[in-house]
């Protein structure tokens, strides 16, 4: 391992360290704006990091609905959870099916009237090692692009009205990064167009998306200047990405009471059947920034990419 790799590791792991120890310390009063009231919905969540994000918010005493494509493995995973002694509920949604969503909405708002927190984890990739299939392309922008994009518009007229704001946390990744010194769009003038906010419509967005996909149908998406690692997953991550600071711009002139807080981040390469078990980071630790940013206390932080509570650039 070079010396710079080695060094890079090391900072990594330090800070993992550091995340580890935070998680032990527990909130203050003075932070804990929730209550077992505060309904938190975790899309996916029957397995992997989606489930540990759900753990914890029931740890912190919020109550938690997880959601399945398959609600008999959403109700065992209920079940496994309930063990602890916290609050959960579970229901069947599938992101891909416009009428799954508004069945959801519709039960919401029966049961519970609204929600205070949406974390969007649903999402899909099929590649592993140093495979880069574009395959089921579709199906990958269509989860973790479109599918969350149709939650966020479907849920945010559920988000009940709050003095701490409501609260939606997008889990994107780092490949889909917009100025990365690697795995970048090689096209200069649409990275600048996504970077601007000035400039960042729904419209290009989906319109970016489009074209790729038209490029896969035509088999010339390889010389089309898209990210090279996991082409298909990063670039619906990059779009993913994207739309959370659209739609930050969108809902900052919400009045006080009404705000809505918009944040994404990356987990890692975590041990998960997506990773095919292969990721360098636990579930536990790589739910953390994700719980983080859902109890945020006293900062209106939105619109912004993290990794390891900490900030970085799209």
């Amino acid at each position: 391992m070079s010396g710079k790799k080695e060094r890079n590791k090391e900072r990594r792991e330090k800070r993992l360290q550091e995340i580890s120890l935070l998680r032990t310390i527990p909130y203050s009063d003075h932070q804990r704006w929730w209550s077992q009231e505060t309904v938190a919905v975790v899309t996916g969540a029957n397995r992997g990091i989606g489930f540990e994000i759900a753990r914890q918010l029931a740890g912190h005493g919020l109550t938690v609905i997880l959601t399945s494509r398959n609600i008999s493995v959403g109700i065992e995973a209920t079940k496994a959870l309930q063990e602890g002694g916290f609050s959960y509920d579970v229901h069947q949604l599938d992101i891909l099916d416009v009428e799954s969503i508004s069945a959801f909405v519709e039960w919401i708002k029966q049961k519970y009237g609204g929600i205070d927190i949406l974390v969007n984890n649903a999402g899909v990739n099929y590649n592993l090692g140093f495979d880069n299939s574009v395959e089921f392309a579709r199906q990958v922008v269509d989860t973790n692009y479109f599918g969350t994009k149709n939650m966020i518009k479907a849920m945010i007229s559920v988000m009940k009205p709050s003095a701490a704001a409501a609260r939606i946390v997008n889990v994107s990744s780092r490949l889909g990064r917009l100025n990365g010194r690697r795995n970048r769009i090689q096209d200069a003038t649409l990275r600048e167009k996504l970077t601007n906010l000035e400039t960042l419509s729904e419209e290009l967005i989906d319109r970016t998306v489009s074209s790729f996909l038209q490029q896969v149908e035509d088999e010339t998406w390889q010389s089309g200047g898209w990210p090279q690692t996991f082409t298909d997953y990063s670039v619906s991550k990059l779009a993913v990405n994207a739309y959370t600071r659209l739609v930050a711009k969108e809902l900052c002139d919400r009045p006080q009471g009404e705000k809505i807080y918009i944040n994404c981040y990356c987990p890692g390469w975590v041990k998960t059947a997506m990773t095919g078990w292969a990721g360098n980071i636990s579930p536990e630790v790589a739910a953390d920034t994700g719980v983080w940013l859902s109890l945020l206390s006293d900062q209106a932080i939105t619109g912004k990419f993290f990794a390891e509570r900490r900030e970085i650039n799209f």
